[in-house]
């Protein structure tokens, strides 16, 4: 069994975690980065990204994700192939320890841990994600400009993407199991004001339907949950905004989260409930949720993570010189 001692510890590999490491690293703090489960984050999945700054030409997520790591390994970050299991933040340095057994201790911790989409968990949901069917309507959009979509949910996720697809698409169709909505009543309003959108009530998806081939998504199969009667509905996007969970099941009970289990910080940093763990990217942001804000929070972590451990190196200085 090895212990692993760094300045900077980070959770997590995808952009905010990445980019905590470059700025990290610049620093002289030498941080190690556990890559968890997924690494890469959530681009490793994601094929066209075409709203990330600095490219003209549509890049590959995965491409992108590499060039990151590179970039924080050529100026000092270690990565590490493991998923931390056990957390002790009653102290610092703080303790982590992965699945492997080894044993990770940070004067200061960074948690980069993200957030999954939630899907409804059809077959042909999972066939047809990059080929018609998105869970993030701000990043595909774009792609489906002039094109019949649907949204499927109920919740204030559902309806703001509803009407953020209205900026490309003439024709959107939200999908809801119930007969009304969960969502704010000022996001209703604005919903039922808007002539690019209808509703379908009582309403749920049965089969995303593939046309072959390059066609990908063509249709959507939707069952009536009162009747039960099958219908169908041409569309070449759907949208599946039923909410995300964010990873931090491994923080419960030791850092103060909101009631979405999403990390609380201060307002305008990344710091935690507790001293010297910040949190950046979507298992902090609820409501962005974009590579670009991600890294940015990244960014903000490194810093933050500086400026307290200059402070508490000041304080040990001055306490020894008394």
């Amino acid at each position: 069994m090895t212990t692993h001692t760094t300045r900077m510890l980070i959770l997590g590999s995808g952009p905010a975690g990445l980019s905590a490491a470059i700025y990290g690293a610049r620093a002289g703090m030498e941080p190690i980065v556990v890559q968890g489960i997924q690494p890469g984050g959530q681009l490793t999945t994601t094929t066209d990204v075409e709203n990330y700054p600095g490219f003209r030409e549509v890049i590959q997520g995965p491409w992108l994700m590499q060039e990151m790591q590179a970039q924080a390994e050529h100026v000092g970050t270690r990565m590490m192939w493991d998923t931390i299991v056990e957390v002790d933040l009653t102290r610092r340095p703080f303790r982590l320890i992965g699945d492997s057994g080894e044993i990770y201790v940070g004067d200061v911790l960074v948690i980069a841990t993200g957030a999954q989409a939630k899907w409804l968990g059809l077959d042909s949901e999972e066939a047809l994600k990059g080929k018609g069917v998105s869970a993030c309507a701000t990043c595909d959009g774009f792609f489906y400009r002039g094109k019949k979509v649907a949204v499927i949910g109920g919740g204030n996720t559902a309806v703001e993407e509803a009407l953020y697809l209205t900026n490309h698409s003439p024709d959107v169709t939200l999908i809801h199991r119930r007969d009304s909505f969960r969502a704010e009543k000022i996001l209703q309003q604005r919903l039922f004001a808007n002539e690019r959108i209808k509703v379908l009530w009582n309403k749920e998806v049965e089969t995303f339907v593939d046309g072959g081939g390059i066609a990908g998504l063509v249709a959507l199969e939707l069952r009536d949950t009162v009747t039960g009667e099958l219908s169908r509905l041409d569309v070449e996007g759907g949208f599946v905004a039923i909410g995300h969970h964010p990873a931090t099941e491994l923080f419960r009970g030791h850092l103060e989260l909101d009631a979405d289990h999403y990390i609380k910080v201060e307002t305008g940093t990344t710091r935690t409930s507790v001293p010297g763990v910040f949190a950046c990217g979507d298992v902090m942001d609820k409501v962005y949720r974009q590579a670009v804000t991600a890294a940015g929070t990244g960014c903000m972590a490194a810093l933050d993570a500086e400026r307290f451990l200059a402070e508490a190196d000041f304080e040990k200085v001055a306490e020894a010189a008394e």
